[in-house]
C-alpha cells in the first residue's frame, strides 16, 4: 500500500511539473497575432494516465503553486492575481477537464472513443468556463460571441491537435505508470 501511495506521489509530482513547464512553452502561429502553449496537452494527458484523482490532484497543486507566487502559469507569471484575471477561467476548466478524462478512464479504461469524447468534452468545459470568466472580468465590454472569436475559435485546430496527442501517448504508455 505504501509503494502505491509512493508512485502516486511521484507520479502527480512529475506531473505538476510537467503542466509549469507545458505552459512556459508557447508556439506562436505564423500570419496571426496567437500563441498556444503545451499546457492543454499536459493537462489532458495527466488524468488519462494517473486516473482522477492523481491526475486532478496534480492540477490542483499546479494552480495552487501558482496562486502561492511561482511563475509557473504561461508567460512566466505567478499570484493570485493571474488566477483572478482574464485567464483565471481557464484553470477552473482544466480542473473540470482532469476530473473528466480521469473518471473516463475509470470507467471505461483506455478505450479509444470513450477517452476521446471526454477529452473532448474536457476542452469544451474549459472553454466554457474560460469565455464566461472572460466576459465577466470585462463587465459587459465584450459580447460572449466577440470573446468566443477572440478565446475560443482560433485555438479549437491546436487543442484537437494536442488532445489527438494525449489520446495517442496515452494508450501508448500506461501500461508503464
Amino acid at each position: 500500500m505504501k509503494s502505491k501511495l509512493t508512485k502516486n506521489i511521484a507520479y502527480g509530482a512529475l506531473f505538476t511539473a510537467l503542466i509549469a513547464v507545458s505552459a512556459w512553452i508557447a508556439v506562436p502561429v505564423p500570419a496571426t497575432n496567437i500563441s498556444f502553449t503545451l499546457q492543454t496537452f499536459v493537462v489532458l494527458l495527466a488524468p488519462a494516465l494517473l486516473g482522477p484523482k492523481t491526475g486532478t490532484a496534480a492540477v490542483l497543486c499546479y494552480i495552487a503553486i501558482g496562486a502561492l507566487g511561482a511563475p509557473v502559469f504561461s508567460g512566466f507569471r505567478g499570484g493570485i492575481g493571474v488566477i483572478a484575471g482574464v485567464t483565471g477561467g481557464y484553470m477552473v476548466g482544466f480542473v473540470l477537464t482532469a476530473i473528466v478524462v480521469g473518471l473516463a478512464k475509470t470507467v471505461f479504461g483506455m478505450r479509444i472513443v470513450p477517452l476521446a469524447v471526454s477529452m473532448a468534452i474536457g476542452i469544451v468545459l474549459c472553454y466554457a468556463f474560460g469565455t464566461a470568466w472572460f466576459c465577466i472580468i470585462y463587465e459587459g465590454e465584450m459580447t460572449f460571441g466577440a470573446a468566443l472569436t477572440m478565446c475560443v475559435l482560433p485555438y479549437i485546430p491546436f487543442d484537437a491537435i494536442k488532445a489527438a496527442a494525449a489520446l495517442i501517448i496515452a494508450r501508448r504508455t500506461y501500461k508503464y505508470i
